[in-house]
């Protein structure tokens, strides 16, 4: 798929949204890359930092080090859900057999890894990056807590 502004993303119907559910202990030494976006797109991200919810998929936040408002975490281990605001636009968006889901309002592009789904939104300035544990192989219910903020922080970018 290519996320030009003239074409629109593929539904990905092979990703179920169910409700997950689970607890996990935190792990606050966990290290994320901080990302480093233009001005006007860090105060879009500081705005989302301060949006986003406590829990996400009954995942307790728990941000990562160093202590960013780029970034944000919620669960551990298969469960781990780890938010990047800011990230560049990689290449791989441009992949005509990407697949992607609108969930609450905003588009995500949708990268299978071994560890876990990679999520990146579509259409919206700046760029955003969930990465999810294995828990999430199957289940796009995480991306339901993040469309509102998401929406408010951000803009459309078609």
């Amino acid at each position: 798929m290519t996320l030009s502004r003239r074409r629109p993303l593929l539904v990905l119907s092979a990703v179920a949204v169910l409700a997950a559910a689970g607890c996990s202990s935190s792990d606050a030494t966990a290290q994320v890359a901080v990302p480093s976006p233009p001005a006007q797109e860090r105060a879009a991200c500081e705005t989302l930092d301060k949006l986003l919810p406590d829990t996400v998929a009954g995942q307790k936040r728990h941000d990562p080090t160093p202590d960013s408002p780029l970034t944000a975490r919620w669960g551990d281990g298969d469960a781990e859900i780890v938010l990047r605001c800011g990230i560049p636009r990689g290449e791989e968006m441009n992949d005509p057999k990407s697949n992607g889901v609108q969930v609450n309002g905003v588009w995500w592009v949708l990268f299978p890894r071994s560890e876990g789904p990679r999520f990146v939104t579509a259409y919206r300035d700046p760029y955003i990056e969930l990465l999810t544990g294995t828990r999430y192989a199957h289940d796009a219910s995480v991306l339901q807590a993040f469309g509102a903020p998401v929406l408010k922080a951000t803009k459309n970018s078609l």
